[in-house]
């Protein structure tokens, strides 16, 4: 298994889901972990739980739609645990909406969240990675590789974290800071639910998942962290500027 020992990251969106995954598969590979959700108690839940299993966590809070929350979050991390060695940019957002009805303060939210966020903390983290020659991972989406119809928003945004990836990996190579991405398919978590859907339609969902996604089901937050740990370990030492689909091949479909 690849180690994290005392290495220090911060996870973004990881107070539920993949995110949640993230921190608990770091923090139980040695990682001192900072949790980081919009919700004070949740965050603090997912701490207090990882501290109580013997592991070194903090969170913090901040809406990173924010102009100066990436900063804050950053200069809170390497306060409290003395510098950033990865950063997991995978607090999302999603919301259905078309070209002849989406609205642009939709678009804009979507853009805020998913795109300019990792923007952002790359920028403020960037100093600090470089002087542990660390990681960055962002969760992209399978989305990002392929289009359907309905979410045009989070697609577009999600392509943009995908050429984020491969312009920052090039333009951080030479302070020895990887860079890499990978893009879930559908995955069990509570994004679709925070997006709207009722739990009748998000049941249904998640069963045409097994027909859209050729193994036959949809992945589990553990399958993405997992994907995600190797990357951001040095067992991935030569790999930079990479979009890996862990997605039970939907990317390799077309529509239906």
């Amino acid at each position: 298994m690849p180690s994290l020992e005392g290495k220090v990251a911060l996870v973004t969106g990881s107070t539920s889901g993949i995110g949640r995954g993230i921190a608990e598969h770091f923090a139980a590979l040695g990682a001192r972990v900072v949790v980081h959700g919009r919700s004070e108690a949740r965050a603090r839940e997912v701490a207090d739980r990882l501290a109580r299993a013997g592991h070194d966590a903090a969170f913090v809070v901040g809406d990173l739609a924010q102009v100066d929350a990436c900063r804050r979050i950053v200069r809170f991390t390497v306060e409290r645990f003395g510098g950033v060695d990865v950063l997991v940019n995978n607090a999302a957002s999603t919301a259905r909406g078309y070209v002849e009805d989406a609205p642009v303060e939709l678009w804009d939210a979507m853009m805020a969240i998913n795109l300019r966020a990792p923007f952002r903390l790359m920028r403020a983290a960037a100093p600090h990675l470089a002087a542990r020659k660390g990681s960055i991972v962002n969760v992209s989406s399978v989305n990002g590789l392929r289009s359907f119809a309905g979410v045009l928003a989070y697609h577009v945004s999600k392509a943009g974290v995908d050429q984020l990836t491969r312009c920052a990996a090039l333009e951080l190579a030479p302070l020895g800071v990887r860079v890499n991405a990978v893009n879930p398919g559908v995955t069990v978590t509570n994004l679709h639910r925070r997006s709207g859907m009722g739990e009748q339609q998000y049941a249904a969902f998640l069963e045409r998942s097994k027909t859209t996604h050729p193994l036959g089901r949809p992945g589990n937050p553990g399958e993405i962290a997992s994907m995600i740990l190797y990357l951001a370990s040095d067992q991935a030492g030569w790999m930079t500027g990479e979009t890996i689909p862990i997605d039970g091949g939907r990317h390799l479909t077309c529509a239906r």
